[in-house]
């Protein structure tokens, strides 16, 4: 197997880089370029229909996409540590926590970034920059209601680090560098920021 990558900031490579290093799972990486716009040429998209990054191609030539998948699917091969939950009730509540984090704070902090950022103007046109700057109130509750969730957690989902809390700290880190930061209030937030940011896999 191998996985085509793209390197910081882009959020979404990092999500699996971060999971491969949870679970000790060594993998080929292949640069594929976003700045020069190479995910959007035939080849990445004989690969990926919608050209879009991470990638990882099967042995056998079978090609999948979309983070989580991707992540579910060595989950499958390689079971421990278990990164989607031990118990039914617990993959239940890892699958939910992580799909609100995709919509409340993943989607607005997406949203700037097509149309309220300069790095994209050139490729998203038009850009409604109102809408995008309106984004910016979307995130912060979204930050506000998951600051409430870590209230008493050590990780998003309770006393294990998750899918889920690498789905969240790409996305809090890829909003900081956009220009997103998160509210100095939201101490529940933050400590758990500072919490998984020492682990040896944030830094894939």
């Amino acid at each position: 197997m191998k996985l085509y990558n793209a390197p910081m900031p882009a959020p979404n490579p990092r999500r699996v880089r971060m999971f491969l290093a949870e679970k000790g799972i060594e993998l080929p990486l292949v640069e594929v370029s976003i700045m020069t716009g190479d995910i959007k040429k035939p080849e990445h998209f004989a690969r990926d229909p919608l050209g879009q990054l991470p990638t990882l191609e099967l042995d056998d030539g079978t090609f999948l996409s979309e983070t989580v998948a991707i992540c579910r699917y060595l989950e499958s091969l390689h079971p421990s540590p278990p990164m989607f939950g031990r118990t039914p009730l617990e993959t239940a509540r890892i699958d939910m926590l992580t799909r609100r984090i995709e919509f409340q704070i993943g989607t607005p902090a997406g949203m700037f970034w097509r149309h309220a950022h300069p790095f994209t103007a050139r490729v998203v046109v038009p850009q409604y920059k109102e809408f995008g700057e309106s984004n910016r109130a979307h995130y912060e509750r979204g930050l506000g209601w998951i600051d409430r969730e870590l209230d008493g957690r050590d990780f998003v989902a309770g006393g294990d680090y998750t899918i889920a809390d690498i789905c969240l700290l790409s996305m809090v880190d890829f909003a900081d560098w956009i220009g997103l930061k998160a509210p100095e209030s939201l101490a529940n937030l933050r400590a758990w920021h500072a919490r998984v940011s020492e682990r040896p896999s944030a830094k894939a």
